[in-house]
């Protein structure tokens, strides 16, 4: 146990931030850099190293995190590593985005509050890569056997990684002109820094994965072309299909998908763009949908000078203390101030957008609203509360609705989707055609980065014992596993 008294003597700190003023006229990490050090050892010494760690079952990964702690408590960062890597590709990606529903289920939670875990977690990982600890881990010998993985995401890469380090010869293509799918074009630079990724790519580049970008299967390579190249095939091409909003005036200039906006905006950072062809520069924006991706569109807002930021979510404002019906160790709902909320805007809660209203040249000018409640279960609108509000950027973040078909990977292969328009897989993550698997929300629907590392980790197990007759990598979730949810 690393501290016997600790969760009784030391209080929860947490990351320090910039200053507001200091930290929207740039895009780095929202964080200053090096502040967790000083702290973090204490902090995982509030690890009650318990009988039983609920936040093994609450994380995907199955992640180590007792152990981990006690050696982050003891400053064994060497070993804390190796311990996090045992059960985590990519903990610089997950310490940074992923939402830690492993704290949700720590122990210590129940009545205090719970173990920085996440804050832990990139430390040790930060540390690691300024050790030098990182290093590439190129299989002893190859199979002879070759491995497709379409995109490059969390899922993709973890899956490359896996085969890779099990022998086999793996490209990963992915459609953009840069690897790292979601993590590169979807998350803004203030909540990752794109080095991140970069160092992971040259680490997987070392090991022997080989990567091929602007290259879209179903499009510039078909399905026929790549089974007849490849012994396998990983389809982890994400669930890229956005949910509409097909109202009045929808189709007026200024209105766009969150992910063809934050793309560009992280295209300026890397340099293809003195300033991004949609900007929310002097303008009022509004953001439709209160997640997570919403809160990326409103601190990119801030960081573009936009006049006004308000962002709209149809759901009621959720508490800030767990409610009966999501009791621990469940991952609750609540209300949730991001590093985007405390620069500035405004929340709007339990509203619905009933139409657009444009100038004489079609750009967005107006967005009308109405409030709504929940009536015997379901939404209803309540008479009486229209009004409208300044718009003259709309970015639609409400989620995705399932993997691309449009661009022909699903037919070409023959894919089964399943009821929720995912590709369907069995227990080994493998389609209805042979010797076609497939990872991440392609699979599962619109999920956390975390589940898809796990289905990346797993859905590489079945194709190892596929292409060989039997596996030693490890699978940590089946396709059928959910969140700690009620």
């Amino acid at each position: 146990m690393a501290d016997p008294k600790g969760f009784l003597t030391t209080g929860r700190e947490v990351a320090e931030t910039r200053p507001v003023a200091e930290r929207v006229r740039d895009w780095n990490e929202v964080y200053v850099p090096g502040s967790l050090l000083p702290i973090i050892s204490k902090q995982a010494g509030r690890c009650m190293d318990c009988g039983i760690p609920f936040c093994h079952n609450g994380c995907p990964l199955g992640n180590l995190i007792p152990e981990w702690n006690d050696y982050a408590y003891r400053e064994d960062w060497s070993a804390a590593s190796e311990r996090l890597h045992a059960t985590n590709n990519f903990p610089e990606f997950t310490g940074r985005l992923c939402p830690a529903p492993c704290e949700s289920a720590c122990v210590l939670g129940i009545n205090q509050p719970a173990v920085t875990i996440k804050n832990v977690e990139v430390s040790i990982i930060d540390k690691a890569w300024d050790a030098n600890d990182v290093k590439p881990q190129a299989p002893d010998r190859l199979s002879g056997k070759t491995v497709a993985v379409i995109g490059s995401g969390p899922a993709g890469l973890a899956a490359a990684q896996q085969l890779t380090r099990a022998g086999h010869t793996v490209v990963v293509y992915e459609r953009a002109d840069r690897i790292g799918g979601l993590l590169r074009y979807g998350i803004p630079e203030f909540k990752m820094e794109k080095r991140h990724i970069n160092r992971r790519i040259e680490q997987m580049r070392a090991e022997g994965t080989k990567f091929r970008t602007g290259v879209e299967v179903g499009r510039d390579i078909t399905a026929t072309d790549l089974r007849k190249r490849f012994d396998a095939v990983v389809v982890a091409a994400g669930a890229t299909t956005a949910r509409d909003l097909p109202v009045q005036g929808r189709e007026l200039n200024g209105i766009h998908q969150a992910m063809e906006y934050l793309p560009l905006a992280n295209k300026v950072v890397e340099g293809d763009f003195v300033a991004a062809p949609i900007t929310a520069e002097g303008k009022h924006v509004v953001v439709i949908g209160g997640g997570d991706t919403g809160a990326d569109c409103v601190g990119t807002a801030h960081r573009q000078g936009a006049a006004s930021v308000t962002q709209l979510e149809i759901m009621p404002k959720p508490g800030e203390e767990r409610n009966a019906g999501q009791p621990w160790p469940t991952f609750p709902m609540l209300y949730k101030v991001t590093s985007a909320h405390e620069e500035g805007g405004e929340r709007v809660y339990s509203v619905s957008t009933t139409h657009f209203e444009g100038d004489a040249d079609g750009n967005v000018q107006f967005l009308h609203l109405i409030e709504v409640e929940f009536v015997d279960g379901k939404l209803t609108q309540k008479p009486g509360t229209e009004r409208k509000i300044p718009a003259q950027l709309v970015t639609l973040a409400m989620g995705f609705t399932g993997t691309d078909v449009a661009n022909g990977l699903v037919s070409q292969f023959g894919l089964a989707l399943d009821e929720r328009g995912n590709i369907g897989r069995d227990a080994d993550f493998a389609t209805n055609i042979d010797g076609v698997y497939v990872a991440g929300d392609a699979g599962r629907g619109q999920s956390l980065i975390v589940w898809a590392i796990a289905e990346g980790r797993s859905a590489a197990r079945g194709v190892d014992r596929y292409l060989t007759g039997a596996s030693s990598l490890p699978a940590p979730i089946r396709p059928t596993d959910r969140s700690l949810l009620v």
